[in-house]
């Protein structure tokens, strides 16, 4: 890519950074982004398939750092460790109901053709994920790779039931220390 095509696609992405701490990622507009960067609406869909893939960068740029202060801390040693643990992720990953919708529709659970960023936290979780499970005080009957998906199918469950009528009076962590629990310590 040249040098200008890549310092757009970044004003692009800053524009629309500062965009979604105004505003929130469901109010964020392509006509807005567009607007305040200063270039054609087309620019934006050469630059972008859609909001989506917007939306794909900027959020999983969130989750990104989220993992990233999560990588650098010691591996979780109690159920309670991995509630306390994850839960500036999980702030980030329901603090609005459509970022939670766009992370399900562009985690790779849909099937989606391309690998975009998001797709790519849930796989770099997963390995993080077994890694404290190799050397974690949890199961040993079972391996640390179905140990990482066992707990990143129940992250999932507990924030969708977050946003869940039925279910959102009990808090996640809440949730997720039973389901975790359960999963991971079910002899204790």
């Amino acid at each position: 890519m040249q040098k200008r095509t890549l310092e757009t696609r970044a004003r692009l992405v800053a524009v629309a950074t500062d965009l979604v701490a105004e505003q929130g990622y469901a109010a964020l507009r392509t006509e807005e982004v567009v607007k305040r960067a200063g270039v054609a609406k087309g620019t934006f869909f050469a630059h972008f398939k859609d909001k989506d893939a917007l939306m794909d960068i900027l959020i999983g740029t969130a989750i990104d750092r989220q993992l990233d202060q999560m990588a650098q801390k010691a591996a979780p040693e109690t159920v309670a460790d991995l509630v306390a643990l994850h839960a500036p992720l999980l702030t980030v990953m329901t603090q609005e109901r459509y970022v939670f919708d766009v992370i399900l529709r562009l985690s790779g659970a849909a099937a989606i053709a391309e690998i975009g960023v998001i797709a790519t936290t849930f796989e770099r979780y997963h390995r993080l994920a077994t890694r404290w499970f190799e050397t974690g005080h949890f199961r040993r009957d079972i391996d640390a790779e179905l140990q990482a998906e066992g707990l990143q199918a129940f992250l999932t469950q507990a924030m969708a039931l977050h946003f869940c009528a039925l279910h959102r009076s009990q808090p996640m962590a809440q949730r997720m220390q039973l389901y975790l629990q359960a999963w991971l310590q079910p002899n204790v």
